[in-house]
């Protein structure tokens, strides 16, 4: 009974107050647009995927492996240089650039492999007020045994000479390691440069250099050295001995 006389009550005050209809009409619709904007549970799942993905898909485009595998260079088929020199050997400027970019090749070093030859003939050491020694390249004489002496104090410097056939090689590096008492006491790495195929040989000399003075610095020393290119192909991989005294050894 009292539920019903509120529910009349209700009715009546709605029906002198305008504003409280006018509410309740608003009320109501705000309550239709939420229902209606409400997604079920399964459309709601489908949105996080997605969000989820795009994440994932973010992070592999971050991911600098991934990048870096698709980065990768695959050069193309190795090519002799003499099938290099005839080809296109009818385009005047084609043949222009060529000589300009590779120099004049001398065609008889160059052969039908694909693959650069270097031979390292000799090497010199260069000693201030001694004549030059030549040591051809290998060695012909005890491994062990001393190839040189300097004296201690006196400038000096190495000369390497080698021979380019067949093709370009790139990037040629000379390294050199010196062991004394098996302690190392240097360790260089020079870059040569490329050099193109020619029956003239090439040469290579050191930067000047003073041996030691210090009493110390007498003895014996062993040295090994490299010559690489850029694919890491070795041309020269040799050991030697040499001496530093006090003075210059007397003529046997």
């Amino acid at each position: 009974m009292s539920a019903a006389l509120r529910a009349i009550s209700a009715a009546r005050d709605m029906a002198f107050n305008p504003s409280l209809k006018e509410e309740e009409e608003v009320k109501s619709k705000r309550n239709d647009n939420t229902k209606c904007t409400e997604l079920p549970k399964n459309e709601t799942n489908h949105e996080e995927n997605d969000n989820d993905t795009d994440e994932e898909t973010d992070q592999e485009d971050s991911d600098p492996t991934k990048l870096e595998s698709e980065k990768e260079l695959h050069p193309g088929p190795l090519f002799s240089l003499k099938d290099q020199l005839e080809k296109d050997e009818d385009d005047e400027s084609l043949r222009k650039w060529k000589e300009q970019l590779l120099g004049r090749v001398d065609l008889s070093a160059v052969g039908e492999t694909k693959e650069p030859e270097v031979k390292i003939l000799s090497l010199t050491i260069q000693r201030q007020g001694r004549p030059d020694l030549v040591l051809p390249i290998p060695f012909t004489n005890n491994s062990k045994k001393s190839l040189f002496t300097l004296k201690q104090g006196n400038l000096y410097r190495l000369k390497f000479t080698f021979t380019v056939s067949n093709n370009i090689v790139s990037g040629l590096k000379y390294t050199n390691c010196v062991w004394k008492s098996g302690v190392r006491v240097d360790n260089s790495k020079t870059m040569l440069g490329t050099f193109s195929p020619q029956a003239e040989p090439y040469t290579y000399e050191t930067k000047e250099e003073t041996t030691p003075t210090i009493i110390f610095a007498r003895g014996s020393y062993c040295v090994r050295t490299k010559f690489m290119d850029d694919d890491g192909k070795c041309y020269l991989d040799v050991t030697y001995y040499f001496d530093i005294a006090k003075n210059w050894p007397t003529p046997s």
